[in-house]
């Protein structure tokens, strides 16, 4: 027996259907949704993160979206902090609260605290910092970042080219260690979690059918409008350089269109093709999670949500 607060969590790659999966349990169930999209707390950033229509947020109550303006930055110790209070307030209520999203990381300092990260004592190499420091300084941060795109992509996706310090600081983990810095943070001892959790990953039998998935959605954001969306926001000084609002994918893409940098079609291919590769790193990342996994399609054929919702049920 434990007085821990029950959580349900649903997890899953860029258009696998978690969000629909999450709508109906929460339906079904009595429960509320927190977001756990880190480019969903950003307002006006509407479109290409795929919020909620107006529909779903009067069928349910979601937490943790529009919390912030695209200019202000905002950390995932930031987002744990109001992700607790929105649960504390949904199960004070008698809800159960769901949480959904594809943002792994802020999952994971949800649900499993890290108390220390090995990679902190990494002792420093200064001649290896000078070495990849001058190599910025003659090729461009940019190929700076290949370089660590190379080794450690989900460390490079969370490090823009000009925090120079902060891809040097995962190169030279790798460079001194043989582990990328992604290795070191995921065997980081977890604390105790503060949560009675269960979580629900989606992963998919044919690939090919989330991929297509994907394509279908970057052209309905399209249609109903990224472009405009993000050169409004560019417009208003919203989309800064270096900026986390200006790195999601998406965004970044589009604003090279918008900067005059890429083709409109070059920049909905770009994001298609970055979206792809994202939501491999997010199967990735869910597959550590064992609580129960539903496969979305069987022999080519998608389940509906209630299929889905039928077989997570019965599993709690």
């Amino acid at each position: 027996m434990t007085n821990k607060t029950k959580i349900l969590a649903v997890g899953g790659s860029t258009a696998s259907g978690k969000s629909a999966l999450a709508l109906a349990l929460a339906e079904r169930l009595g429960g509320e949704i927190v977001s756990c999209d880190s480019m969903a707390i950003y307002r006006g950033m509407d479109i290409g993160t795929a919020k909620p229509t107006p529909d779903e947020l009067r069928r349910v109550p979601h937490h943790m979206i529009d919390v912030c303006e695209p200019d202000v930055s905002f950390s995932a110790a930031d987002w744990v902090e109001g992700a607790a209070k929105a649960i504390e307030d949904i199960s004070s209520r008698g809800r159960l609260p769901i949480i959904c999203g594809g943002t792994g990381m802020y999952l994971d300092a949800l649900l499993r605290p890290i108390s220390f990260s090995e990679a902190e004592g990494v002792g420093t190499n200064e001649a290896l910092r000078e070495e990849l420091r001058l190599f910025a300084e003659e090729n461009g941060n940019e190929a700076l970042h290949r370089r660590l795109c190379e080794i450690d992509p989900e460390s490079a996706e969370k490090s823009h080219p000009n925090n120079v310090k902060r891809v040097i600081r995962a190169l030279e983990i790798y460079y001194s260690t043989g582990k990328t810095k992604t290795e070191w943070d995921r065997e980081s001892t977890m604390g105790e979690s503060p949560y009675d959790y269960r979580i629900v990953t989606l992963d998919y039998e044919k690939r090919d059918i989330l991929y297509s998935r994907i394509d279908r959605r970057v052209d309905i954001m399209i249609k109903d409008g990224l472009e405009s969306e993000v050169r409004s926001l560019y417009e208003k000084g919203q989309l800064p350089e270096g900026s986390t609002a200006a790195q999601g994918i998406g965004y970044k893409e589009m604003l090279l269109h918008v900067t005059g940098d890429l083709p409109l079609k070059a920049a909905v291919e770009l994001i298609k093709k970055n979206t792809r590769n994202y939501a491999k790193r997010q199967i990735t990342w869910f597959k550590r999670y064992r609580d129960i996994s539903v496969i979305p399609d069987e022999g080519g054929i998608m389940k509906n949500t209630t299929a889905l919702s039928d077989e997570v049920i019965a599993h709690l």
